[in-house]
Parts: structure tokens; C-alpha cells; sequence
């Protein structure tokens, strides 16, 4: 697996079906780089050599910085943290998940249609803890580690949603606060033909506020969206696809009915108490072998 350069000093990498950046320079060496999100379980190998590959030998990272907590976006990076003794940042409403203190909302699977939305109970929610390397994004909107960039808080997938832009080439890092693949279908991830959607819908529990971050996106008029799932866009097309969701997000978005259309969750005083007391790696190791071996049948037929 190869980092794919996508904008200056932006590299993406592909795992199974969700995507982590690189910033950095080609060759930047030790404290020189910024990993953006840490996969799913069982690809920190994967990470670490594409990482030495791009920054050279035993080079770690400045910081590791999440757009949000789900376990597809932190599952390795226990791991990596420790391994790289590097510090992890997140936004302040983001970090009760990730200090141990909350579970996320329960997935909603009946919502989006696809078998990765039907698998979505079995995907671990926390509580996550990765104390002591916790800590909060600069509240000047600076992002550590990667100069010229700023990040906007774009709740509505997790309520400490935050998406990283860099105003000189108009690059965007949006996280899950809207994807370029139909994230609840396996077929439409295996195919991954670019195409704008709302955020993964089974995991979102805010709809109201997931449709003013698209539209607070969409009015910075990126040039490059490189999203949580799906290939990244760039130019026109994804431009004009953007606008399009900000203005007709309730017809093409948000689901007509579920749990979280008819009561969201708005504040991160409203927990929810923590599933039944298991490993949350094991719970995603289980979950994503059923995805790789349903795209193991599906490519058959194919």
C-alpha cells in the first residue's frame, strides 16, 4: 500500500473502506509529518511503512489529528500513538468519547439501505481511551504540525466533527461530514466510483446539524475534497455536486424516518451508557472480517 499524492504535501492512503491522510513533504523526515486519522483495526502495519516509504525511515509523526472518534477513524491508533510516542488531537466536544467517559450513539441500521448499515451493531462505539495522549485542538484554529491549514468545527456526524482546510489551493479535509461514495452500500465502497453523499448514514445522529456543516463546506468553494470514505474529487464536478447537497440535503440525505430524524443528539450531555462490557478492537475485528468477506463474494459474482 503507497500513499497517493493529492495536493501539495497531501498524501492519501486507502484501507479497506475508509481513507487516512498524510501532510508532509516527501522525504520530511522525523517530527516533520502529520498523520489525519487512523484507520480501522489491523492496518497500523500498513500505515507505519507507507509512512517510512513516504518520510523515510523510522520518521514519526508531529501529531495525529482526528476529524472525529468512530472506530473507523481510531482504530489502530493506540497503536500507533505508541509506537510513534506522538500526541493525538481532537476537538473539545470530541474528546469525552476519547478520554474513556462516553459511548457514541447507537448506529441506526435500518437507514441508507446496504449491508454495511445492517452490519453497523456490531461495530464498537466506546468508550475509547487514549489518555495520557489526548488533547484539544487550538482554539485559534490552528492544527498542529500543519501550517496553513485551519480546522472548522462541522458537527452533525459526531458532535466534535471538525474538517481541516488550507486556504492557499482551497484543499479539503472533510472527514465523514459528507463522502464521495454511498458509504452504507459494501458494493457502492468495493466500486468506489466518485459521486458526493451525505455522511454515513447509520452512524449520524444530528441531521439538522449535519446539513449546516455541508452547507458552512460548501460555501468555501474547495478545489479538492478528500473525504473519510470514497476517492477523493476534485474540480467542477464535485463543486457543483457539493452545492447540490447543501441545497437539497433533505431530499437527498437525511432519511425519511429513524431514531435520530425524530430525536437527535445535539449535546454531549446526552450520553449514552456503553454497550456490554467487551473488547471494542475484537467487536470491529469481527465486524470488518464480515465486510472483507462479503466483498470477497461480491467480487466473485462480479
Amino acid at each position: 500500500m503507497n500513499i497517493v499524492e493529492i495536493a501539495p504535501e497531501l498524501g492519501h492512503l486507502h484501507t479497506a473502506i475508509v481513507n487516512c491522510y498524510f501532510f508532509g513533504r516527501p522525504g520530511a523526515g522525523d517530527r516533520n509529518w502529520v498523520l489525519v486519522d487512523a484507520a480501522v483495526p489491523g492496518f497500523a502495519g500498513s500505515i507505519v511503512r507507507a509512512a517510512a516509504r513516504r518520510f523515510g525511515r523510522g520518521a514519526r509523526p508531529r501529531a495525529i489529528v482526528l476529524t472525529h472518534g468512530h472506530f473507523d477513524h481510531v482504530g489502530t491508533l493506540g497503536k500507533l500513538a505508541e509506537r510513534w510516542d506522538a500526541p493525538i488531537y481532537a476537538h473539545e466536544l470530541e474528546l469525552p468519547y476519547l478520554l474513556g467517559e462516553a459511548a457514541y450513539p447507537p448506529p441506526e441500521p435500518r437507514v441508507g439501505g446496504g449491508w454495511l448499515a445492517a452490519m453497523s451493531p456490531l461495530f464498537p462505539r466506546g468508550p475509547f481511551d487514549f489518555r495520557p495522549r489526548i488533547h484539544m485542538l487550538p482554539g485559534d484554529g490552528s492544527v498542529p504540525g500543519m501550517p496553513g491549514w485551519r480546522w472548522v468545527h462541522t458537527p452533525g456526524h459526531s458532535v466534535g466533527h471538525v474538517s481541516l482546510f488550507r486556504e492557499s489551493d482551497r484543499a479539503l479535509i472533510a472527514g465523514d461530514a459528507f463522502v464521495t461514495t454511498r458509504q452504507e452500500s459494501l458494493t457502492a465502497s468495493l466500486i468506489n466510483r466518485p459521486e458526493v453523499h451525505g455522511p454515513p448514514a447509520y452512524y449520524t445522529p444530528d441531521w439538522g446539524s449535519s446539513w449546516e456543516s455541508v452547507e458552512l463546506l460548501s460555501a468555501l468553494e474547495p478545489r479538492l475534497a478528500a473525504t473519510g470514505h470514497g476517492p477523493p474529487m476534485k474540480g467542477l464536478e464535485m463543486r457543483m455536486a457539493l452545492r447540490e447537497l447543501a441545497r437539497n440535503f433533505d431530499r437527498l440525505a437525511i432519511p425519511r424516518r429513524g431514531r435520530y430524524v425524530e430525536r437527535p443528539q445535539v449535546e454531549v450531555a446526552d450520553i449514552y451508557p456503553p454497550p456490554a462490557r467487551r473488547s471494542p478492537m475484537a467487536a470491529a475485528a469481527l465486524g470488518l472480517a464480515l465486510v472483507m468477506t462479503g466483498a470477497m463474494v461480491l467480487r466473485a459474482r462480479r
